[in-house]
């Protein structure tokens, strides 16, 4: 069971946005709640309880998340309502926006080691909050074009019904070539901070619209980080099989963040231009988790070393 050694913030005194946030210690804490919270389970004598714990820790999640909000709130004092423009602003995103062209991808891609390889992809395994999960939750009752959009999403991360196709599986045949063992205990806090805040999103219909805007902006985001881990995972000898989960999505989430945006995003904030605040919102605090985590993974890997002098030794 969780833990519950950390105070939950009384009524008008917010957690703030530092480095506290990001700690092992209180990230740990929400991702084994969101563990035991959303796995299947049973009718429980002492369900009464468990209702106590979990609204004490909502507060604390949404705290997290309003820290999240407040700290991207000045980038997103100008963004454009009109669904055109919003579309072209969103997608700029992926030159843009924080965390993108992180020199840890080329490194991963040239000349990380197969140990450190296999360390960054237990972080990230570990951290994974299930693509395929976030959507269904965030679908629940939005407007049928996003809806139907999100279920074709899905409908690929399920593998078009064949489980071989599923992507949640070929994650796990590349833990099991690199024989990994991830666990939340052993994982650096900005990495469970990015799966904490993506579960946050989907799973509270007050950050609906935040966590479309996350989940597109993963889809506009990830070609090309996942093409760099692609290569280093063929360079330390993984075959086809093994590294097909970053090959495809690669090349699958493009296709995925123009139908995305076409087809959720534009009718959304089409129909009530007050949504792209919130989704813009939703992609910058899911973009600042990446950056703070890819940030905090070089800091272990490169021991304070610049990115020039691991090249050239």
């Amino acid at each position: 069971m969780y833990s519950l050694q950390f105070a939950a913030p009384s009524h008008g005194s917010p957690i703030t946005f530092t480095d506290s946030l990001f700690s092992d210690d209180f990230q740990r804490k929400l991702a084994h709640w969101n563990h035991c919270r959303l796995a299947p389970q049973f009718p429980q004598g002492d369900w009464m309880t468990t209702l106590d714990d979990d609204t004490h820790m909502l507060r604390v999640e949404g705290a997290f998340l309003e820290a999240l909000r407040a700290h991207v709130a000045d980038a997103v004092a100008d963004v454009p309502t009109e669904p055109g423009a919003f579309v072209c602003w969103f997608e700029d995103l992926a030159q843009t926006g924080p965390g993108q062209h992180d020199p840890l991808f080329p490194w991963l891609a040239a000349h990380a080691t197969r140990d450190e390889i296999r360390w960054f992809f237990e972080q990230e395994a570990a951290g994974e909050a299930g693509f395929d999960d976030l959507v269904a939750l965030t679908q629940v009752k939005l407007p049928d074009a996003a809806k139907l959009e999100l279920a074709r999403n899905y409908w690929d991360e399920m593998g078009r019904g064949n489980a071989k196709g599923m992507h949640g599986p070929m994650l796990q045949i590349v833990a099991d070539a690199l024989a990994v063992n991830p666990s939340i205990d052993t994982t650096v806090g900005e990495s469970l901070a990015l799966a904490n805040a993506m579960t946050a999103m989907a799973t509270s219909r007050r950050y609906a619209w935040h966590s479309v805007g996350a989940l597109g902006v993963i889809e506009l985001t990830a070609p090309g980080r996942s093409a760099l881990v692609a290569q280093g995972l063929r360079r330390i000898g993984l075959n086809d099989r093994e590294r097909r989960y970053f090959d495809l999505h690669a090349v699958l989430d493009v296709k995925h963040s123009e139908d995305w945006n076409r087809e959720a995003l534009y009718p959304l904030v089409s129909e009530d231009p007050r949504r792209a605040v919130a989704i813009a919102e939703g992609a910058l605090m899911r973009l600042e988790c990446g950056k703070r985590c890819f940030a905090r993974y070089r800091a272990h890997l490169w021991n304070g070393q610049s990115a020039t002098t691991l090249v050239t030794h």
